[in-house]
């Protein structure tokens, strides 16, 4: 175990004032795939500043014939879709664990349509190489995909769709997984003037140009997530959140919904979401098919507030940058809790006991177990190790803690000292 980490406080558990997620990079990148895509000049505003938009920002400029995607995942499956249709000869590699993280359903969909792709390593897996597209393939309009696959493989797909002489209609087998992830891809396509149809479980997209646009990012309803739980944790809480808008493109604003199950009150204003407390139930069900990111954040604070909540749709939490279920487990045992599996695919929260001493949290290398944990604090003093995970997604986030009054310490070989943010 790491000696490195924050411990982390809070002297009041009052939690008072306003504050500005991060922008989201599902949209931000996403964006910024689609303006690399058309010559026409658009306008980004509010750009991410999570690592993984730094990353997919710094590959579409580079000229470097290698490009390192490192964790991001999401940056893989755009930058492979991307050199693909573009006809770039590059290699893109990743970290030890995006190594381990499955490619070929995306890769093999590439390839009917044309691209040359291979394996440097393991089949189905980074790093790739890219050698150009073949033009006699090119022609290839239709493709079967299944539903319940990661959305970043179909939205990968769909951004590239304008681009073929024929367009490109997906056909997508069986349950479809975090459609609303699909549907911002879409929404986003439009912004950009590429119209498409979804209808059932077929989207077509016709063959055309991106044109040029201004947008605005939105702050991002998966960090805003957190914020729900620390309001439902706070003794008394009146925080609001900026840049929200009440008709979102992002499918994790449906956490104002699922917080309600949890205590947590929302409002929409001009400005954002206003967050206030309200009663919540003992026991409430909800499927995470379209929303998997928020699984971490309602298991945590469920089980804290003794909520025995039932949660299906968490298949995709096995690959994400850990296996955020094993992780989840790990770690909710340490306060009396777990996500105890019924089987099925069905998963359910245990509560926690009473929360004493200073419990250890470990990361996983995954910011979303870092940021889930963290409201913890409210209840009592925890220590978060290997805090700067949460750079991927969220950099300010233990500035954003701190201006809201948490006690952050730096510790390191049992040495504990005051964290400067």
């Amino acid at each position: 175990m790491s000696s490195s980490g924050i411990v982390i406080s809070h002297p009041t558990r009052i939690l008072q004032g306003t504050v500005t997620p991060p922008a989201s990079k599902s949209e931000s990148n996403r964006a910024l795939i689609i303006e690399a895509l058309s010559d026409a000049g658009s306008q980004l505003q509010n750009l991410s500043e999570a690592n993984d938009t730094q990353v997919i920002t710094r590959l579409l400029k580079s000229t470097e014939s290698e490009l390192n995607a490192e964790d991001a995942g999401t940056v893989m499956r755009f930058m492979t879709a991307y050199l693909a249709v573009t006809g770039q000869h590059k290699t893109l590699t990743g970290t030890p664990r995006m190594l381990q993280r499955p490619i070929g359903i995306l890769v093999e969909a590439l390839r009917q349509l044309g691209a040359q792709i291979d394996y440097l390593g393991q089949e189905g897996y980074p790093p790739l190489t890219f050698r150009g597209f073949n033009q006699n393939q090119k022609s290839l309009a239709q493709l079967k995909v299944r539903g319940d696959i990661s959305s970043q493989y179909i939205s990968a797909l769909l951004m590239v769709a304008p681009l073929f002489p024929d367009g490109l209609t997906l056909e997508l087998q069986g349950k479809i997984g975090s459609r609303p992830y699909i549907q911002m891809t879409l929404a986003l396509m439009q912004h950009f003037g590429v119209e498409s149809t979804f209808a059932g479980n077929t989207i077509t997209v016709p063959a055309q140009k991106y044109g040029r646009a201004i947008y605005t990012i939105e702050s991002d309803w998966s960090g805003a997530s957190y914020w729900y739980s620390m309001v439902a944790l706070a003794q008394e809480a009146q925080v609001e959140l900026k840049g929200l808008r009440q008709h979102s493109f992002q499918g994790d604003s449906v956490i104002a919904n699922i917080m309600l199950n949890i205590g947590v009150a929302t409002t929409f204003s001009s400005q954002g979401v206003l967050l206030a407390k309200t009663n919540n139930l003992q026991s409430f069900s909800y499927d995470f098919s379209d929303c998997p990111d928020l699984a971490q954040t309602v298991a945590v604070v469920c089980a804290a507030k003794g909520i025995a909540a039932e949660m299906t749709g968490l298949e995709s939490l096995r690959i994400k940058e850990t296996d955020r279920i094993a992780a989840l487990q790990n770690e909710l045992r340490k306060i009396g809790g777990d996500l105890e599996d019924c089987g099925n695919g069905l998963f359910r929260v245990k509560p926690a006991s009473t929360i004493a001493g200073t419990p250890v949290f470990q990361t996983y290398e995954d910011h979303r177990m870092a940021m889930a944990f963290a409201p913890l604090a409210l209840l009592t003093r925890i220590q978060i190790e290997e805090p700067q995970v949460v750079r991927k997604s969220y950099p300010r986030y233990w500035e954003n803690l701190a201006a809201m009054d948490f006690t952050l310490e730096h510790k390191y070989n049992d040495r504990i000292s005051e964290l400067e943010i």
